[in-house]
């Protein structure tokens, strides 16, 4: 395929800019074509590397261990509860036996530990527990720290269930964490969140419904086509029908929403939440963001640290949380809950393998996702036996398909190697117990010093 030659070449940073009827300007990102690649289409026109995207889908209380743990090493056989994942196994490795270091309270320690590689911040108490933030940021933000100023948002952050936990702090609450006490809230609605991808007004459920930003710049679109080669034409056809399909689910849910107030798409139906709708939504939306190269740090938050959400799809009336606590041997519908996770999961997953990518193969060619929870196993609230999978390729750097299993090693590891997997040239992560390098600077004795390479390429 040829690239451009720097004749003509297209800026990464190209909008597409236009006027709705209402007078808002707009401004749809482009997604990466040959235009913008070198001759070879192994970096950019201007010089710069090809973007990698780092991100995390996180999900609460953990899983069944014996019934997640998957068999062989290369080429892993699915256990019960990833077998929704088995399509994408040459994506997606998984990692067994890690535990957190710093773990003295599941919930806290777990989230704390999994995405910071810190103990968390006490910051008061309340009933029986403790209030608790994240003392550093949080992974997600690491990565955003490296991209900052290279794409439009520095990080996005997606909500998928709503947070139906208790009042222990913001750890419990959100995800991603600019310091202790400083979240980064997630968005809920998908409505919201695609008014601030692509320029539409912010409370334009009626308005998404009635105008479309795609034909705000049909003209630059048709006056950018001579300029760009016919396989980029294909793609920017791609492109803007995903966009069109998700202006039409959006427009679809505004007209279907009949409880006033409700900040989503998708409300409540008899009390239960449409997750496997909101999950598609937030799931399309974060695919043609990374197509677009809008972001290069995200996080998808399908349920918070001890939700209590209630997986109604599989016969659950109390919620997780506490089903955890009260369900006994077998664990039957802990378990269907766990299964139905990961079919959202593999929708998110599939969704970004099926986006085109310009360099060739798709967008989670170009990802390195950590995925995981805040703790390993729900029932009995343990940090050990994490629940840990890294997808993606990162463009070459992750080899896919392995399942790495440990003996009680530090969970900082699978995380510093899923940083390394989306090229960034952290050579550490975490802080006391949790804290692991991978460098020459010996840190203190005893500390792990290793990412595990049989998951890099």
């Amino acid at each position: 395929m040829t690239k451009s030659s720097g004749k003509g070449a297209l800026g990464r940073r190209t909008f597409l800019r236009g006027t709705l009827v209402s007078g808002a300007a707009v401004a749809v990102g482009l997604p990466l074509l040959d235009a913008m690649l070198d001759r070879h289409g192994t970096a950019l026109a201007d010089g710069g590397a090809l973007p990698n995207r780092f991100g995390v889908w996180f999900w609460g209380n953990g899983v069944r261990p014996e019934r997640w743990t998957p068999g062989g090493t290369v080429d892993w056989t699915p256990s019960e509860e990833l077998a929704p994942l088995a399509p994408l196994k040459p994506w997606v490795s998984v990692v067994t036996g890690c535990e957190i270091k710093t773990a003295t309270h599941p919930h806290h320690s777990g989230m704390a530990g999994i995405l910071t590689g810190a103990h968390f911040e006490q910051v008061g108490t309340t009933r029986d527990t403790i209030v608790s933030t994240l003392a550093y940021p949080s992974v997600d933000q690491i990565a955003a720290a490296h991209h900052a100023g290279s794409t439009p948002f520095r990080s996005l952050e997606f909500g998928i269930t709503r947070f139906r936990g208790t009042d222990e702090g913001t750890s419990f609450q959100h995800l991603s964490h600019n310091g202790p006490n400083n979240p980064n809230p997630s968005e809920y609605s998908p409505a919201r969140m695609f008014a601030r991808l692509f320029g539409a007004p912010v409370d334009a459920q009626v308005d998404l419904a009635r105008q479309s930003v795609l034909d705000a710049v049909g003209q630059q679109i048709r006056a950018l086509s001579p300029r760009v080669s016919r396989a980029d034409r294909v793609r920017l056809d791609q492109h803007f029908e995903s966009v069109r399909a998700l202006e039409l689910r959006l427009a679809a849910g505004a007209a279907s929403c009949t409880v006033p107030g409700d900040p989503g798409d998708f409300p409540d139906v008899g009390g239960r939440e449409a997750l496997e709708e909101q999950n598609r939504a937030m799931s399309d939306l974060c695919a043609v963001a990374l197509g677009c190269d809008l972001t290069r740090a995200f996080s998808m938050f399908f349920s918070t640290a001890g939700s209590g959400v209630v997986m109604w799809p599989v016969g659950a009336s109390n919620g997780l949380h506490q089903l955890n606590h009260d369900e006994v041997a077998p664990y039957p519908l802990v378990h269907a809950a766990t299964v139905f996770t990961m079919q959202q999961l593999a929708y998110f997953l599939g969704r970004l393998r099926d986006t085109p990518d310009a360099a060739g193969g798709s967008v989670l060619d170009a990802c390195s996702i950590l995925c995981t929870s805040e703790l390993g196993e729900g029932h009995t609230h343990s940090n050990r036996e994490y629940p840990i999978l890294i997808a993606g390729k990162g463009r070459g750097l992750l080899r896919g398909n392995v399942h790495h299993r440990v003996d009680r090693v530090n969970a900082s590891v699978a995380v510093l190697t899923a940083l390394r997997g989306a090229g960034l040239p952290h050579t550490s992560f975490g802080r006391d117990e949790d804290y692991v390098y991978n460098g020459r600077v010996l840190p203190s004795p005893g500390l792990a010093t290793t990412t595990f390479d049989a998951l890099l390429a």
